[in-house]
C-alpha cells in the first residue's frame, strides 16, 4: 500500500493520496485545486489516479475533486447524506454517491464509509484496509470530523454560512457521530484534514496524525461523555470564521470552475498604477513597517505571510480585479497560486513593490503613511481626542482589552465604520500585526486620521 499526506501551510490543510502498488491505482481524498502535486506524486509512483473523494463540502478552501477528475479521467465519489439541503449540485451520472455502509475499492485498498455529521451535516470519514495483509483497518481519514486534539466545530454553518439556528443541533449530532468514533478500535491511525493553525476548530494539535486510542485519551471532544457539558464546551471560544467561507461553501457545492493550469500574473510597469481607480484593488505585500513608512493611497496592506490569503478572502470582494505589489516574481506567483485556491482568479496583474513607490513619486505625487503610536505615547496623549478601536476577536476581547475601546474585529471594519466617531482613530490588535491591516482598510475607506498603537494590547500589558 502507498500512504501520502499533503499538507498546504497557509491552510493548515492534509490532503491524501492512497494507492494499491499491486494494481497500481490511487484514491486522492480533499484535494486542494493545484491538482499538479497529486499527479507529480502519482507519476513518480507509477500509480494512476483512478479514484476521487472528500469528507464534505469545504468551507476554507476551494475543492480540487472536480479538477483531478478532469485531469486524470478519474471516477468521482460524493457523500449523499444530510439531506436535500446539502447534496452536491454539480454531481452527474459519472459521479458515484456514498451513503453510510458503503465501501470503495481502490484495488487490494479497501474504504468504508462512514457517515460522521455534526460539523456538516454530509460529512464523511473513510476507514483505510490494507486487505492483503488480512489485518483488518489501519486507519481512518477523519476530514474535519476529529482532530489531533480538538473536533471539528459546529458552528460554521450558522456563522459563516447564515444557516440560522442550526449551532446546538450540529453540537449535538456531532456528540453522538463521536460515539462512532470511540467504538473504532485503538490502534487505528487518524489522518485528519486540518492541523494547527486552522480556523477549522479552536485547539488542533501540530502533530500530523495520531491514533484512535491516543485521541480517546487526549482529545478533550473525544473524551467528552457528557453531552450537555459536551455541547457547552465545543460551542464555546471558537474563533471568528473568516468572511470568506460562506463564499467557499456556495462554490464547493454548486461546482468549482474547472481551470486546467492555475492563473500566472503579468507584471507591469509601475506607471500603470497612476491611473488608480476604484474597479481594481491594489493589495500591497510587503511588511507593515515599510507600508506605515510610505505607500499608495488607497492601497490595502496584507503582507506575504500564512495569513495572507485569509485576510485577503476576509477584505476584499471577490468581483474585483486585484494588483499585487511584491517583491519578487516569486513572490508575486505564490501569492497568486494562494489566492486562487480560495478561488480568487482575478489577480490581473503584479508591480515590482520598489518600482511602484518610484513610478508614483516620480510622477509628482506623494506616498501616504500610518503614523504609529507606543502604549507610553498614547498614556501621554494630551492632543485632540482619539478614538481607540480593538480589531482583535471576541475571544480574545473577553479575555481583557484596553479602557474605553471600541471592539470592532478587523473582518468586520468595513461594514461598521459607520459606527466610529468622526475624530483620529488608533488601530489595535494583540501584538500589532492585525491593527496594521486594519489601518490601510480605514485609510482605503477614507478616514484620514489613523494611527497603529505598536506591539497592541501586549505591549500595553508590559506597562502595567
Amino acid at each position: 500500500m502507498f500512504f501520502r499526506q499533503f499538507f498546504d501551510q497557509p491552510l493548515a490543510q492534509a490532503s491524501y493520496m492512497i494507492g494499491c502498488q499491486a494494481t497500481g491505482e490511487a484514491i486522492v481524498i480533499d484535494p486542494l485545486r493545484d491538482v499538479a502535486p497529486y499527479v507529480r506524486v502519482a507519476a513518480d509512483e507509477r500509480l494512476r489516479i483512478t479514484h476521487v473523494t472528500e469528507t464534505h463540502i469545504h468551507a476554507d478552501f476551494v475543492s480540487g475533486a472536480r479538477e483531478l477528475v478532469a485531469a486524470t479521467d478519474a471516477q468521482l465519489f460524493l457523500s449523499a447524506e444530510g439531506g436535500e439541503d446539502w447534496q452536491y449540485r454539480y454531481a452527474t451520472d459519472h459521479t458515484t454517491l456514498l451513503h453510510d455502509g458503503d465501501v470503495v475499492n481502490v484495488g487490494n485498498i479497501r474504504l468504508d464509509v462512514m457517515h460522521t455529521p455534526g460539523h456538516t451535516p454530509e460529512h464523511l470519514a473513510f476507514v483505510v484496509t490494507d486487505t492483503p495483509r488480512a489485518a483488518g483497518p489501519m486507519g481512518v481519514v477523519t476530514g474535519d470530523f476529529v482532530f489531533v486534539g480538538d473536533v471539528g466545530r459546529p458552528d460554521l454553518l450558522e456563522k459563516a454560512a447564515g444557516v440560522a439556528n442550526t449551532m446546538d443541533a450540529a453540537a449535538r449530532t456531532l456528540f453522538h457521530s463521536l460515539a462512532r468514533f470511540r467504538a473504532l478500535p485503538d490502534h487505528l491511525q487518524v489522518w485528519p484534514g486540518h492541523g494547527a493553525g486552522s480556523a477549522c476548530g479552536k485547539a488542533l494539535g501540530a502533530v500530523p496524525s495520531s491514533t484512535v486510542g491516543y485521541e480517546k485519551r487526549a482529545n478533550w471532544g473525544v473524551g467528552a461523555l457528557d453531552e450537555t457539558a459536551f455541547v457547552a464546551a465545543v460551542l464555546d471560544g471558537q474563533p471568528e470564521p473568516p468572511r470568506y467561507f460562506a463564499t467557499m461553501k456556495r462554490i464547493n457545492r454548486d461546482g468549482p470552475t474547472v481551470l486546467h493550469t492555475l492563473p500566472i500574473p503579468t507584471r507591469c510597469a509601475g506607471a500603470t498604477l497612476l491611473h488608480n481607480d476604484t474597479d481594481r484593488w491594489i493589495i500591497d505585500l510587503r511588511p507593515a513597517s515599510e507600508f506605515a513608512a510610505g505607500h499608495i493611497p488607497r492601497t490595502l496592506s496584507i503582507p506575504y505571510t500564512k495569513a495572507f490569503s485569509t485576510w485577503v478572502g476576509s477584505l476584499v470582494p471577490y468581483t474585483v480585479d486585484l494588483v499585487l505589489l511584491a517583491a519578487t516574481d516569486e513572490e508575486a506567483h505564490a501569492a497568486t497560486h494562494d489566492l486562487s485556491i480560495i478561488g480568487m482568479d482575478r489577480v490581473s496583474a503584479w508591480v515590482e513593490s520598489a518600482e511602484a513607490m518610484r513610478a508614483w513619486t516620480g510622477s509628482g505625487r506623494s506616498l501616504a503613511s500610518v503614523p504609529q503610536l507606543t502604549s507610553q505615547q498614547l498614556a501621554e496623549w494630551s492632543g485632540d481626542a482619539l478614538t481607540l478601536v480593538d480589531v482583535r476577536g471576541e475571544n480574545e476581547w473577553r479575555e481583557g482589552h484596553l479602557p474605553n475601546a471600541t471592539h470592532i474585529p478587523l473582518g468586520d471594519l468595513d461594514t461598521r465604520i459607520g459606527e466610529l466617531p468622526a475624530n483620529g482613530l488608533v488601530v489595535q490588535c494583540q501584538s500589532g500585526t492585525r491593527s496594521a491591516i486594519a489601518a490601510s482598510v480605514l485609510l482605503r475607506l477614507g478616514r484620514a486620521d489613523v494611527r497603529n498603537l505598536v506591539g497592541g494590547y501586549a505591549a500595553w500589558r508590559a506597562l502595567q
